[in-house]
């Protein structure tokens, strides 16, 4: 089946009491069983079962099945928000003493996660994206996996992802990605080696901003009884192909109690139907504005990979299907401008998220990254003078005109 298929109809079936086409929310903590030996049997894993919904949920399990549907994937693991998700991979996948081959062009929360690993003995290390050799040279007997964001949130630069398979294939470790702003319709993760794929479904999954949420897919191409990570190749032994869904279930999901709602899994499941719509409309939208904004002469630069000029865009082309995402960045030539010209905004909206129906805009240096040093905040693609732009799904026309009169309210 192809994407917006597999996006409608995986997950859920017509309930066969009701006929209910609609998937039921499960809003319950616990499920009874009949008779003790039935619950035990569960306990063993002797057969399936939900107990509690801190472990599994009907509702969530079947947002997990859609995204493992979409991703072409093995399974699914669903959680709280795509920040829990990322502390669950990593920490199923690392322990003291080991480190992390991290992109230096992380989103803030990620960083700043990252570094409070420190203190359990677990080292990041930070390498430009573009500089695959540095990252190959950087690999070590303690690295048990390369860390990268699809589309660096906010530097928006596009990694080229077979090259990084290839370093992760030959250091033995996997490849986890965040694909959050390039979502599972524009990048399809398993046709590149991608091992763990990661989103955070708050954003473009969900409907308008609305939803918390967090993802991770293992996209069944790696051989966990050789993964150097001691826990998850133990667990291969028992679980086989499924043993990192089964780690990051028991030891990570059910003792952190980072759980995916009921409610929040219905609404992501239902994000997903219309999410090629969406991000058609998201990328279109993206593209008219980026291509206003390089031309106006109040704007420095302009940072968006579906701009032909960009040195991103032949390897964005290639692994999104020609299209780009809806995330941009523009430098306004100091920090009093980018004030002005967000002031100056009526319609799209000064807020720290991203992914929403809504344009949201955002000064990084000020907010995300104010706890960063120069130096950390140029790396990661922050400068006082830049602006990150979400591009919403308003209409363009109107869109546009109001980054013109902002712009003409915020003179050079």
């Amino acid at each position: 089946m192809n994407f917006n298929t597999k996006a409608i109809h995986s997950g859920a079936e017509a309930d066969p009491k009701t006929g209910a086409s609609s998937l039921p929310i499960f809003h319950t903590a616990a499920y009874s069983y009949p008779d003790p030996q039935s619950l035990e049997d569960v306990f063993a894993g002797r057969k399936f079962g939900h107990v509690y919904s801190r472990i599994s949920n009907p509702t969530v399990s079947a947002f997990e099945q859609k995204m493992a549907a979409v991703e072409n994937g093995l399974g699914s693991l669903a959680f709280a928000t795509g920040m829990a998700a990322i502390q669950a991979t990593v920490l199923t996948l690392v322990q003291s003493g080991d480190e992390i081959l991290s992109s230096s062009s992380l989103f803030g929360g990620t960083y700043y996660l990252f570094e409070d690993f420190r203190r359990l003995g677990i080292t990041p290390h930070y390498i430009d994206p573009t500089d695959t050799a540095r990252f190959e040279a950087a690999v070590t007997d303690k690295t048990r996996l390369i860390f990268v964001e699809c589309i660096g949130n906010p530097k928006v630069d596009v990694p080229n992802f077979e090259a990084f398979a290839k370093i992760a294939q030959k250091a033995g470790v996997p490849l986890v990605v965040d694909a959050t702003l390039a979502t599972p319709y524009l990048f399809c993760a398993k046709e590149f080696g991608v091992t763990l794929v990661l989103h955070s479904a708050t954003k473009y999954i969900g409907l308008g901003g609305t939803t918390l949420g967090g993802v991770v897919t293992d996209l069944g191409n790696f051989d966990w009884k050789s993964c150097k990570s001691e826990a998850v190749s133990t667990m291969a032994g028992k679980a086989g192909s499924y043993a990192f869904l089964a780690k990051a279930r028991k030891m990570m999901l059910t003792n952190s109690g980072a759980d995916l709602s009921p409610f929040n899994a219905y609404l992501l499941h239902l994000g997903l139907e219309t999410l090629s719509l969406r991000m058609e409309r998201h990328c279109d939208n993206a593209l008219s504005l980026a291509t206003f904004l390089s031309a106006h002469s109040a704007v420095e630069s302009v940072q968006y990979p579906g701009l032909p000029s960009n040195p991103f865009h032949t390897v964005a082309k290639a692994q999104f299907s020609d299209r780009f995402g809806a995330l941009l960045t523009l430098r306004l030539g100091s920090k009093d401008r980018c004030f002005q010209f967000i002031r100056g905004l009526k319609i799209a909206k000064n807020q720290a998220n991203l992914g929403d129906s809504k344009t949201l805009v955002i000064h990084p240096e000020s907010t995300i990254y104010r706890d960063c040093t120069v130096a950390q905040q140029e790396a990661a693609g922050v400068y006082p003078d830049l602006i990150r732009v979400s591009v919403g799904l308003e209409d363009i026309d109107d869109l546009t005109e109001d980054f013109k009169n902002a712009l003409l309210s915020s003179p050079t």
